[in-house]
């Protein structure tokens, strides 16, 4: 008898070499994604950064520009509960017991800080929350300087009366996701700041609305701002960590990647 031979299979093995293709290829989407949102983070931290550079040539026209708000705030000086540092101007976030602290220089009219929130805010906010961090929040108003108004004052101080809240973090980062055009004085309707205030549960209160509508603490925000001014710095935002502005250096300034390594170092 001759001998018998057994054709392959050529369907199964086809079906095999498919299912195989399509293995590789499922694996290989996935490591495309994976480089893509790594490009995607790179190119925002780049973009961010690339803003605040400017950011800090620009701020210094800005920070010489001419008075800050025509509207009177010579009255007495209230800072906000919990306010901290010189002349309690600062806002803390954050445990005293952080080694590291960060220090910001910021105006609720400020794109460059917009954009510094935007980029920055996640990472600060986690190592803060960690105990890693103390923030010290410092509020200006050279937009309304530079640009004509009121809106910086306004926003500050109503950011202040969050503060007597216990509510100026979310509030805070509110007026960020909401910040009109840099020539768009809205934030001076305080009609506007009371709205805001609606979207962090519990601030919309009659206690916050009478603070808005005094201006309780705009003699604090005008200290602020001329505390900003003494110090000569650059413009907004300025950002320390222990002392250090970590956008000085345009060449290599500190991203949120470094800045987390940066802080996560000093505390081990």
């Amino acid at each position: 008898m001759p001998p018998r031979f057994v054709c392959p299979d050529v369907s199964e093995k086809n079906r095999e070499g498919k299912q195989s293709a399509r293995e590789r290829i499922a694996v290989e989407r996935e490591r495309q994604k994976a480089r893509d949102k790594r490009r995607r983070v790179m190119l925002v931290s780049a973009a961010v950064v690339g803003v605040l550079a400017l950011a800090a040539v620009i701020g210094v026209l800005a920070a010489n520009a001419g008075d800050d708000d025509k509207k009177d705030t010579s009255g007495p000086v209230v800072a906000p509960k919990g306010a901290s540092g010189d002349d309690k101007l600062s806002i803390p976030l954050g445990k005293d017991t952080a080694k590291s602290r960060l220090t910001i220089w910021e105006d609720f009219r400020c794109p460059a800080c917009k954009q510094f929130e935007v980029g920055y805010s996640p990472t600060i906010n986690d190592l803060a929350d960690k105990g890693q961090l103390k923030v010290e929040y410092h509020l200006a108003t050279l937009i309304d300087g530079n640009m004509g108004g009121s809106g910086s004052l306004h926003a500050a101080n109503a950011a202040a009366c969050a503060q007597d809240a216990g509510k100026f973090a979310p509030y805070h980062d509110e007026l960020f996701k909401n910040q009109p055009p840099e020539p768009d004085d809205a934030f001076a309707d305080n009609g506007k700041l009371i709205d805001l205030a609606g979207k962090v549960d519990g601030l919309a209160t009659t206690t916050f609305k009478k603070c808005v509508n005094d201006g309780k603490h705009d003699s604090w925000v005008a200290k602020s701002q001329e505390a900003f001014q003494k110090a000569k710095l650059r413009g907004t935002p300025t950002v320390l960590l222990d002392g250090k502005d970590i956008f000085a250096d345009q060449q290599n300034p500190v991203t949120p990647q470094k800045l987390k390594a940066m802080v996560e170092k000093a505390n081990q």
